[in-house]
């Protein structure tokens, strides 16, 4: 579904931190696709090189590096998205401090670039599978309370409570959007995150992959497409608030690793171990403020986004074996 900007990126550039990751390397194409002149900030940390867009200009630049400011005035961006970020949970756990540095202090350091030239319209990535920790409900919706239970979801709720501060003292017009569980092409097959594109390479290839606990948590699946929409519509039509990009549907972990095994057509059978701190047994987000002020819905669902998703590492796979 293409988007009706009615001129609202016409003649505007675009900065996207984080633009070589799993999400931020799928915007930066959308916008590209579009017709935007793109700007993209990455060091490199978690993001790859395989994943730009030739089309869009790069800066190899850490969030927290002091020089950020004089990239900042040379883009001079009238919108950017912030998806520049520590997202691992168990690395915040071991290196919190580190966490903050990169969740709170780049955020500061790039705003603080952004107010020393212009303010522009700022769409933030948030998460809504850790910031609300083990909620009362489901599906949990914005106004539902905050509850961090690790590290990593404490630096993005502190992020969120900034970008407040910075609308009420300098004037920052802004959107948050709290993501589900992520996941479709280029996506790290690696750690602890994306269990499906880590499920899905290791099926593949026929190598044993592990559950954490008993599978039965449940977690709201978004495919990547959708996510990406969700950014346009928020920098669009958002206001100063936050918003919940999800199905509101929850799949458990063995029933995820269940269609897995039909779609790679692997002999594999998951093994299950201890569960990991910090994690959620239940979380799933409702999108309805979402469908109300901005249009957006979940468009893909569970079976396609995975089929595309095993696809994409299947040829991914034999590419690696060519070359």
């Amino acid at each position: 579904m293409e988007l009706n900007y009615d001129n609202f990126f016409e003649r505007r550039s675009v900065l996207i931190t984080g633009g070589a990751g799993f999400i931020g390397s799928h915007l930066v194409d959308r916008l590209v696709r579009d017709g935007m002149n793109v700007a993209i900030i990455d060091d490199f940390s978690t993001g790859k090189r395989s994943n730009l867009n030739e089309a869009a200009e790069l800066y190899d630049i850490d969030i927290c590096d002091e020089n950020l400011v004089e990239v900042i005035k040379e883009i001079s961006p009238d919108i950017v998205y912030h998806l520049a970020a520590q997202i691992s949970v168990s690395i915040s756990t071991r290196e919190p401090v580190d966490d903050a540095r990169i969740n709170i202090m780049g955020l500061l350091n790039l705003l603080e670039a952004l107010r020393a030239t212009k303010l522009p319209r700022f769409i933030f990535a948030s998460t809504g599978g850790a910031i609300y920790g083990e909620p009362e409900r489901n599906p949990v919706s914005e106004t539902d309370p905050c509850r961090p239970e690790s590290p990593y979801a404490a630096s993005k709720l502190a992020a969120e409570g900034y970008l407040g501060t910075y609308k009420a003292a300098y004037g920052l017009d802004y959107s948050i959007v709290r993501l589900g569980n992520v996941y479709g092409p280029r996506q790290e097959p690696h750690g602890e995150a994306g269990v499906i594109a880590i499920f899905a390479r290791a099926m593949i290839a026929n190598c044993p992959v592990k559950i954490f606990g008993d599978g039965k948590d449940e977690r709201d699946y978004v495919y990547v497409s959708d996510i990406v929409e969700g950014f346009l519509k928020a920098s669009e039509k958002g206001g100063s608030t936050v918003y919940n990009l999800g199905s509101g549907i929850g799949t458990n972990t063995n029933d995820l690793a269940a269609r897995l095994i039909v779609l790679t057509e692997t002999s594999v059978r998951p093994e299950h171990g201890p569960p990991r701190p910090s994690d959620i047994h239940m979380v799933r987000l409702n999108p309805e403020k979402a469908r109300e002020q901005l249009g957006w819905e979940v468009t893909v669902d569970l079976d396609e986004g995975m089929k595309s998703t095993v696809d994409f590492f299947r040829d991914d796979t034999r590419d690696s074996r060519e070359s």
